[in-house]
């Protein structure tokens, strides 16, 4: 079997045909993406708007299931939770109510964090879609300075540029779909002893631990986010050199009382939650790097914080779902999907191997 191409072009000029043709698939494909790149942007505004700060928010019920241990509610507006009040039957700690200070508003860092993200993949957007497509002509704006472009409809970057621009933005929603994610259940997340929230954002302040140097609350409050969904662990703690009198060491013996049993129950804890009454918001405040994730993250709360060895009494968590994180995930999914056909495509036409 022969293959014949008509009409019939010299062996000489072979090369230089399929060439030519290559280039023009190339062209086609890179134009045909501005409309790929432009759904993209739109996607990622609808996604940006899902965490926009606008009244009245979201109200969340926080409440564990067939018990009455936690019961309550928390408002999210944005990356932050404005208000909530929840009722507190815990058996280490005596029956309370907490009720977050308006005036105190809590900072959820992973939301930040997730926001920040959006923010920078829109930005490489904007400027892969200014750079690689040349505004209409007749127009009061023009390409960027320094682009040729013969006929002022084509591209005027390289499939090159459009391929590391498009890596760089496959990064980022990887990294926003992870932050969603959040920890898996299955590893202990160590950020709890630094980033947990600090009493003053409660009104009445928490209670904290008798005869300690450092102010430090009896109760560890701490938001993280989870398969989208909001998740709020507390901690009863206790000083790890505080001692044990005589009544408590004779029931733990005979067996008439016993410690609660969870995986954290034997384990000496380096806690350093500070109030935040010297800085509004304490170490809420702090930017977090973009390149943060939920295992390996920065301290946020700065030098001079003292730790505090404690002992976890009892732990709870209590999972709330939130339909605005759950949608915002399911668009990020889809938006990744799309991405990663346009980058298979475009590595596809140029010859090259995809870069993950």
């Amino acid at each position: 079997m022969s293959v014949e191409i008509w009409p019939p072009i010299a062996p000489d000029q072979l090369k230089t045909a399929v060439e030519a043709s290559q280039k023009r698939e190339l062209d086609w494909l890179v134009q045909e993406l501005h409309e790929t790149l432009t759904n993209l942007k739109h996607g990622l505004e609808d996604c940006y708007a899902l965490l926009a700060p606008i009244d009245p928010g979201s109200t969340l019920v926080i409440s564990t299931p067939r018990n009455e241990i936690v019961k309550g509610h928390i408002t999210r507006v944005g990356t932050r939770i404005v208000k909530g009040t929840i009722y507190l039957r815990m058996r280490t700690l005596p029956h309370q109510t907490l009720t977050i200070s308006p005036d105190h508003p809590i900072h959820l860092w992973p939301l930040t964090l997730l926001h920040t993200l959006l923010t920078n993949s829109i930005d490489l957007l904007n400027l892969t879609l200014s750079y690689s497509y040349p505004y209409p002509s007749g127009t009061a704006s023009s390409p960027p300075a320094g682009a040729k472009n013969s006929n002022n409809n084509g591209p005027v970057s390289s499939p090159q540029f459009l391929a590391a621009q498009l890596r760089l933005l496959s990064q980022s929603l990887s990294e926003a779909s992870a932050v969603l994610k959040g920890a898996p259940l299955t590893s202990a997340d160590p950020s709890w002893t630094t980033r947990s929230v600090a009493a003053s954002h409660f009104a009445p302040p928490l209670s904290c631990l008798p005869h300690m140097a450092e102010v430090t609350p009896a109760l560890s409050f701490f938001l993280s986010i989870q398969d989208s969904c909001l998740v709020l662990w507390l901690r009863s703690l206790e000083p790890a050199d505080a001692p044990v009198n005589f009544g408590t060491k004779l029931a733990l013996a005979i067996g008439t009382a016993r410690r609660l049993e969870h995986d954290e129950s034997d384990r000496v804890f380096g806690f350093c939650c500070r109030d935040s009454g010297s800085d509004g918001e304490g170490i809420k405040h702090a930017p977090v790097p973009a390149t943060a994730t939920h295992s390996s993250s920065p301290d946020l709360g700065g030098a001079g914080r003292k730790e505090v060895d404690v002992f976890v009494r009892e732990k709870v968590r209590v999972e709330s779902a939130d339909p605005s994180l759950m949608s915002l995930s399911a668009k990020l999914t889809a938006l990744g999907h799309t991405l990663d056909v346009a980058r298979r495509n475009l590595a596809a036409v140029m010859g090259e191997e995809l870069e993950d």
